[in-house]
């Protein structure tokens, strides 16, 4: 894969409202899509996916990086205007603190399936877990990533 790539982040949470608007019209659905420009190098067998986020509205920028275990686990690190450290990994909880400008959260996520496809120039995965905030169920989630070589 080259070092400049294209990351595409796409994910739907389903709490009981979002669930009962799907039963009766099936086209509405709230999902979030971002595309962004980012870094990728591999490095001791683990795949590495860095990038800012900006956040309208909020002065400064978020660093971000991916890191993928292949076929073991995910690692999401944010850094700056908000700070998190979530891993994802198969029929286990994990649990950490997401430091925002509002205020500090505490995040568990327990990962209900995770697929991890890595070809020559592209990586995807597919995350579903259930997310808790400050320990009550916020939603069920799934989250697409997907890297791709930016020629």
């Amino acid at each position: 894969m080259t070092k400049n790539v294209l990351v595409t982040i796409s994910g739907l949470h389903y709490d009981d409202s979002v669930m009962m608007v799907q039963e009766e019209n099936s086209n509405e659905a709230n999902s979030i899509e971002v595309t962004t420009p980012a870094t990728y190098y591999l490095k001791n067998g683990k795949h590495y996916i860095v990038y800012d986020e900006v956040v309208e509205g909020i002065p400064g920028t978020i660093k971000n990086r991916i890191k993928i275990d292949e076929g073991k686990l995910l690692d999401i690190t944010k850094s700056g205007i908000t700070n998190s450290h979530m891993v994802f990994e198969t029929d286990k909880i994990n649990v950490t603190p997401y430091q925002t400008p509002y205020g500090d959260l505490l995040l568990g996520t327990y990962t209900k399936g995770m697929d991890i496809q890595i070809e020559e120039e592209r990586i995807e995965l597919q995350v579903r877990y259930s997310l808790d905030i400050n320990g009550d169920k916020a939603a069920d989630c799934d989250i697409r990533i997907l890297i791709e070589a930016n020629e």
